[in-house]
Order: structure tokens, then C-alpha cells, then sequence
């Protein structure tokens, strides 16, 4: 009953209740889009084939978990979010090395708006080229009515649309919403997932294609794992900082002392995301050429989450990027710079250059911990599948990114409920505020 009055208060804010109403509202449009089918594809023959064990059904497979299940089902949002997230990378990679582009990141409001825009264009052109690999992929395996170019033009048109619009559903998530757009609309996805997968477990125990004591030994894996995730995001090493003592007229400032906290996993489940990102570039390619050239059908072949090609690729591109977020998030010279200029230190260090190193100290080592602990994460439930067959496609990646996803929306919502006075529904919530009263 406490747990449920506590909930309630989240309503009791206009604000919170707002943007809430706002993010569930855009989310339901998003799952509509689960229901309008993409006019020209053997639906199916395309379940079938996704069926199946085939390397092109694990390809499938793949890439519809980020869809929430729409590519299996041949509807407008087949590609999901995952153009806009591929072309968000992109750029980010061209700030880091075009000059140009760097200088008008350091702009402010308006170099970002110009970066984001060439980002929506580069979406545009991302989504065309999925689009078009997945018409000929489709037209190749015969899971098309009617092939031709008529059909991929139909096709390249609905599903490139569809994405540019899932792109705006998630930056309007983003303004005026709770938590970030692109990783809410894939959790939205995954979950959406979980009561089919849940009763096709129950089914195949029920007809003895499974064994009761594997699936609850699977169910109880992912409890550990889940909690794992939680133990571990909810980790951060703190740095005190003390504040000189400063008069102003007849008035003391500073003189306290308090802490920065870096987390262990500061970049959250954004490297994870990136990865799946990245990895559909190789995987649709692969697949679009396997029939003509035998080193593509290898790549197709070993591109499969049970493969091994596969989890070595995505545990590189997973700690990768965890640096590469963490260099975003945190600049140790500006960090320094910040701290020298509000007149704290570090206790025993100089303001400054040593300030600075001791902070790329700190965020290398616990960034390389950090994207190790989510590599691994990502990667041990698809390790399993290679010796256990599973009823469901809820793998390590998709099971990061939910909790992440659970744990910081908790988090912005119980800021929300501490900051009008209100007790949080997490633990951490009810201390802040009994410490505060």
C-alpha cells in the first residue's frame, strides 16, 4: 500500500504527470505502427523463415528485437529507430575529426541545432539504403507477392518514412518527455516482446519440447542478471572536493566539503545500443551478398548472435564505445578548469594539470571496468544460447537496455517527487527525504 501511494504521487505533480502522459501517449503511437503492414511482403513466409534456424532468420531475429517485433510482422516501422541511431554515431564521429563540424559543436544552441539537423538528413539517407538491402534481400528469398522495382520503391518509400517519423517520436520524447527518446522507443520495443515470449516458454514446457526444471534455471538466470545490472549501475566511486573559504562583503562562502560521483558505468546502456547499431551495417550487408561472393556468406554465417565472430565484435565495439561516451560526458580539462575557477580542489592535489590526470585516472580505470562488466552482460546470455535452446529472443543486450532504461526513467521520476517534497517510491528516495525532514 505504501509502494502504491507512493506511485500516485506521481500524478500529484503537474509537471512529472505531464510529461509522463506525454512519453506513454507517444509511445502507444509508436506501437500502432505494429499494426500497419508494408503493402508487397509474403508475411507468412516471412515468420517462417524467421522461424527457422537459418543464418538470414538469426539476422532477422536480430534486428526485429530492436523493432519491437515489427520486421516479423512487415509493418511500417520494420527499421525502428536504429537508422537515426546509425547516422547519430556517424556524426558524432565526424565532429571528433572534421574540423568544421568541431567548431560548430563549440558554438552552443545553434551549432547543435545545425548538427542535429544534418543528423535528421543523414537518417533520410541511412533509412534508404536499409530499406533497399532489405527489398533485395526479401525479393532473393521469395518472401515478396509481387518483386520488381515497383515493390522496392513501395517498400524503400513506407519504411524510410516510417523511421524518419519513429526519429520524431523520439526527439520529441526527448524535449518534452521523460528520459531519452531513442533508448525509451527500443525499450518499448523489447517489452512489448515479453508477454509472447513468456507464453511461448510456458507452451513448449506444457507440450515437453522443454524441460520445466532448463526453464526455470533460464527464468531464475535473468533474475540474476537483472539484479546484477541493478547492483552495478547503482555503483560510482566518489571524489571528495573541498571548497576554500571565501568573504564577500559580510558574507562567507564555500568552506564545505561534498564529492563528485563517477559512476561505474557512466555512458549507462548507450555503448549497447551503439553496438546493435553498428553491427546491422555488416549483418544486412553480408546478407545482400552471400549469394554471389563466399566470403560474404562466411560473414552471413558467422554474423548470428550464437556465432563467434559476432560476440567478439560486439564485446570491442561494446567497450569502444563505452570510451567513446565517456569522453562526451566527461572532459577532465574542463572538469579541472570548473573546479579551479568555483575555487575547490582535490585534497592532496594541485588545482589545474594534476587535477586533470587525476581525473582521466579515475575515468580510464573505471571505464575500462565499466565496459567490461557490459560487454560481459551483453554477451553471457547469447553464450548460453549456443548450448541452450531458447523459446525467446530476450538476449543480454535486450536485457541491458531494459533495466538501463528502468533505472534511469526511476531516476528522473524520484528527482522529480524529492523536489516538490513528495517520498520517492525507491529506497534511495525515502532516505534522501528522511535526511532532509
Amino acid at each position: 500500500m505504501v509502494l502504491l501511494k507512493n506511485f500516485i504521487n506521481i500524478f500529484h505533480i503537474s509537471e512529472l504527470r505531464r510529461k509522463v502522459l506525454y512519453t506513454l501517449g507517444l509511445l502507444i503511437i509508436y506501437r500502432i505502427g505494429a499494426h500497419i503492414p508494408v503493402i508487397g511482403i509474403d508475411i507468412g513466409a516471412l515468420r517462417g523463415m524467421m522461424d527457422q534456424s537459418s543464418t538470414l532468420g538469426g539476422i532477422f531475429k536480430y534486428i526485429d528485437l530492436f523493432s519491437g517485433g515489427m520486421l516479423q510482422n512487415g509493418t511500417l516501422f520494420a527499421l525502428g529507430i536504429m537508422p537515426y541511431i546509425t547516422a547519430s554515431i556517424m556524426m558524432q564521429m565526424a565532429t571528433m575529426t572534421i574540423p568544421t563540424l568541431e567548431l560548430l559543436q563549440k558554438e552552443g544552441e545553434y551549432g547543435r541545432k545545425i548538427i542535429n539537423q544534418y543528423t535528421r538528413y543523414l537518417t533520410l539517407g541511412v533509412g534508404i539504403v536499409q530499406s533497399l538491402s532489405l527489398a533485395f534481400i526479401l525479393e532473393r528469398n521469395n518472401l515478396v507477392i509481387d518483386p520488381g522495382w515497383g515493390f522496392r520503391f513501395l517498400l524503400v518509400l513506407s519504411l524510410t518514412v516510417g523511421s524518419l517519423f519513429v526519429m520524431w517520436l523520439g526527439e520529441q520524447i526527448s524535449l518534452f518527455g521523460l528520459g531519452n527518446g531513442s533508448s525509451m522507443i527500443i525499450f518499448a520495443g523489447i517489452v512489448a516482446r515479453l508477454p509472447e515470449d513468456a507464453l511461448k516458454t510456458i507452451y513448449q514446457v506444457q507440450e515437453g519440447l522443454m524441460n520445466g526444471y532448463v526453464s526455470m534455471a533460464l527464468v531464475l538466470l535473468f533474475i540474476a542478471i537483472a539484479a546484477c545490472i541493478v547492483f552495478l549501475e547503482k555503483g560510482e566511486r566518489k571524489i571528495p572536493v573541498q571548497y576554500t573559504r571565501r568573504v564577500v562583503g559580510q558574507r562567507v562562502f564555500g568552506g564545505q566539503s561534498t564529492y563528485i560521483p563517477f559512476k561505474i558505468n557512466v555512458p549507462g546502456v548507450m555503448p549497447v545500443i551503439f553496438a546493435g547499431a553498428v553491427l546491422n551495417i555488416p549483418m544486412f550487408a553480408a546478407a545482400m551478398l552471400s549469394d554471389k561472393f563466399a566470403l560474404f556468406k562466411w560473414i552471413s554465417e558467422s554474423m548470428v548472435p550464437t556465432g563467434v565472430l559476432y560476440n567478439i565484435i560486439e564485446f570491442v565495439l561494446i567497450i569502444f564505445f563505452s570510451f567513446f561516451y565517456t569522453a562526451l560526458v566527461y572532459n577532465p580539462d574542463e572538469l579541472a578548469d570548473n573546479m579551479k575557477k568555483s575555487g575547490g580542489h582535490i585534497p592532496g592535489l594541485r588545482p589545474g594539470r594534476k587535477t586533470s590526470e587525476f581525473f582521466n585516472y579515475i575515468l580510464t580505470r573505471i571505464g575500462l571496468v565499466g565496459a567490461i562488466y557490459l560487454a560481459i552482460l551483453a554477451l553471457l546470455p547469447n553464450i548460453l544460447r549456443m548450448f541452450v535452446q531458447m523459446p525467446f529472443n530476450l538476449g543480454g543486450t535486450s536485457l541491458l537496455i531494459v533495466v538501463g532504461v528502468a533505472l534511469d526513467t526511476a531516476a528522473q521520476i524520484e528527482s522529480y517527487l524529492i523536489e516538490h517534497r513528495y517520498e520517492g517510491f525507491l529506497s534511495t528516495g525515502r532516505l534522501k527525504m528522511r535526511g532532509e525532514r
